[in-house]
Formats: structure tokens, sequence, C-alpha cells
């Protein structure tokens, strides 16, 4: 169904993804402290018929992927990041105890707080994740277990430092946020509500009446989760709204909007004795994207990538592969339809391969000859002297890693290269 067209490698690990609601910008959050921001080539609209269907911008080997702009944001690991929701702004947050929100056009840094401390330790509370609730509202849990609302209305409130409400969902960190759509009777058009994981809990949070409920003690951890709408209703069972959540077992469990005690359904993802690999990121593959189906896209502790088809809740299609050893911990599609991973030191950007006669076109040409390897062109030799800050021991090891792969794929030919500006 998709087919990877290019890997960004990092300067260190990758903590943190946001996809730029409007425009084909993806920002990375890195355990050096970095944040870095890289603009994708614009996606190609329909061919003629007098042209090649194999050409597009993306496969002419003209095409670059900028860099808008680099920074060291944090002095500690850039833990998580945040769009605006008419993406002006990027939120960052750190282990240093720092919120920052700076322009997404030019990183140019426009406010900064500290984060309440940990009270428990009195220390940093570092923070596990951020959310542009409404255009008044900023989300920011932690590592204590703590959920802070920031209101945005005046530059005022979001620089005293001080959450106008603090929320305690889950007695573990908060490790997945996904906000509820409005209801029909909503006046802004913006939610109010939305459904954490922590542990092995789940909980759903009211902007003004707090956390409204929780669920029973699932047995297994809770990862990640996304919103789903649209699926088929059931008179008096479903109205065809559900969260899933990936678990740490690699199973998909399905829980029906206001139904909040229980899951409803399971999908087994992963399986293997003793349980499967942990499900660490998921999201709804848009419409026009597919095969027409409702489909979410799920990261695998294995590096791999898992296509999963709602109706049937089964899997479909090969998995894809992100990495060998890193879990993909990020997932998201950008303005064009593409979907962008990110698990250990690189990102994957994937097109949708645009029928199944050029997939059996493409299956009968590897057999016949090498396969093709549309990666190793575009990637960048980044070597900002920042960096140093990053453990040498894990830039060795993944050094090492990395030149085996290359070794492995030496001689063979690239097609559809994307390359970095300045680069040849």
């Amino acid at each position: 169904m998709f087919e990877n067209l290019c890997t960004l490698p990092l300067s260190s690990e990758l903590f943190a993804q946001a996809i730029h609601p409007h425009e084909p910008l993806i920002a990375v959050g890195l355990s050096g402290g970095h944040v870095e921001t890289f603009r994708l080539p614009a996606v190609a609209g329909p061919s003629s018929d007098d042209e090649d269907g194999d050409v597009s911008v993306l496969s002419t080997g003209t095409s670059t992927i900028d860099t808008e702009w680099r920074t060291r944001r944090h002095k500690g690991s850039c833990r998580t990041l945040a769009y605006s929701g008419d993406g002006e702004v990027l939120y960052s947050a750190g282990t240093d105890g720092l919120l920052k929100a700076a322009s997404a056009s030019t990183g140019q840094v426009v406010a900064k707080i500290l984060t309440p401390l940990d009270p428990s330790t009195n220390s940093p509370d570092a923070p596990t994740l951020l959310h542009c609730l409404t255009p008044q509202t900023l989300l920011l849990a932690t590592d204590s277990a703590a959920l802070h609302v920031f209101d945005l209305r005046t530059s005022s409130s979001f620089g005293s430092g001080k959450p106008s409400q603090t929320h305690h969902p889950h007695e573990d960190y908060i490790s997945s946020l996904t906000p509820l759509p409005p209801t029909k009777e909503s006046t802004s058009g913006f939610s109010k509500q939305w459904v954490t994981t922590g542990g092995s809990t789940l909980a759903v949070t009211d902007l003004r009446r707090g956390v409204l409920v929780k669920s029973e003690d699932q047995e297994e951890e809770l990862l990640s989760s996304v919103f789903v709408g649209g699926l088929p209703s059931k008179p008096g069972r479903s109205k065809g709204e559900k969260v899933l959540v990936g678990s740490s077992n690699g199973v998909l469990t399905l829980w029906e909007r206001g139904v909040w005690d229980d899951q409803d359904e399971r999908i087994i993802v992963d399986g293997g004795r003793g349980g499967g690999e942990s499900l660490d990121s998921i999201v709804v593959m848009p419409e026009g994207v597919g095969d027409g189906g409702k489909n979410v896209v799920v990261g695998v502790g294995d590096g791999t990538i898992r296509i999963v088809r709602l109706g049937p809740n089964k899997i479909v299609g090969e998995p894809l592969r992100h990495d060998e050893i890193e879990a993909v911990v990020a997932l998201g599609f950008d303005v064009g339809g593409r979907l962008i991973s990110g698990g250990g030191s690189i990102v994957k950007v994937w097109q949708e391969k645009m029928s199944l006669e050029d997939d059996e076109e493409e299956e009968s040409d590897e057999e016949a000859a090498t396969s093709k390897r549309p990666l190793d062109g575009c990637d960048s030799d980044d070597s900002d002297d920042a960096d140093s800050d990053s453990s040498e021991d894990e830039r060795v090891g993944r050094k090492q890693r990395k030149k085996r792969r290359k070794a492995k794929s030496k001689g063979d030919s690239g097609n559809g290269i994307l390359k970095f500006k300045g680069l040849e």
C-alpha cells in the first residue's frame, strides 16, 4: 500500500515528532535537545496520458528536502512537540523544565515558562506530552502523572508559568492523549474533552469538570490511542465512534465512545508467546488515502508498521519496515497524504503506491533484478558541533549499524531519490 520515498537521518535519538496542519513540514525533537524542522517537496499532481506515469516531483531526482531551521532548544532532551491549531506556533518541552513557544516558520522563541515541579522531589517534572486542545488551551502531561492545563488567551497568564488547572487522571505517567470531537450541541466547535492512557487504565477528562471517568484496570500497559469516527452504527449498541488503544503486548483494543468502563473489542496486531511487541504509536489513515475503507496505521516495537482495516478488524498487506532495531514511536500523515514514521535516529517518508498493477510490475522487476533502494540518496551527514553533548556510545553504535546497512546495500541502484539541498 505504501512505498518508502526517503530516510532522514537525525543527529540523535528521536523523542518527539510533530506534523504541520497546513504545510508539508515535519518537526522533530531529539534526545540531544535539538529541535529541527524539515520541509518536504510538494506532492505531484496527476500526470497527463502522454507523460511517463512513473515520473513525479518526488521521483525526478531534482527535488530536495530542506531544513527550515535547527536549534539547540533544550539543555536536556526535547521530550515532546506540538503545533498550534493554525500552525503558527511550535511548542516544545524538555527535561530542563522549560516549556517554550516558538515561531513555526523561523524557530524564534516568543515565550517560555518554567513547568511546575514534581511535588514529591521538588525537582523538574519531565514532560511526556503536549497538545493544543483549542486556540486558548494547551495541555501538558508529565512523568509524575500530572496533567496541567494552560490558558493561552493572554501572554501574561502563560508567562506566569502557573497552570489554570491540574488533574491526575492516572497513577502512572500519561502515555497518550486523544481529544474527543465536539458534540453537535457545541457552540465553539472545539473539543472540550479528551481521553488519556496511563499505566493500565484509560480516563476521560473534561475541560470544565475535570476527570469524569476512569476505566477498570486492564492488566496490560496502554501506550497509544486515536479516535475513529464514521464506523457502522448499531442501534442500541454502537454510534460508530470508537477510541482505539495500543497496548504493550501487541493487542489493539476498541472502546465505544461513552462506554468507558471497559474495552469493547480486541484486535491482535502482533501475536506471540507471552504477548507480542508493543504498539507504540497509532494514526488514522485520512480519507483519499488507501482503499477507501477505515484503516489505522500502527507503529510496532519491532520497528515495523502495520495497517489494520476496521470492520473486518484484520491486518492488511505486508508490514512496512521502518528500522531493524528501534521501535516506531511516532506516526502521522502530512497535508499531501504521505505517511511519516519516526523512531530511533531516523524519520521515513512513505507514499501510497499508485495502483495494484504498478505493485505487480514492481514485484516482477524485483524478482528479475536487484531490489531498488530509493533511500540512500537522501541521507544527510548532519554535523552540528553541539551534538557532542549526546552520548558518544550511542553515536558510535548507530554509526556501526548504519555502516552495516550501507555495506549490505552497496551496489544497489537508486530510483526515485530525494536529496538534501546543497548535498550531492
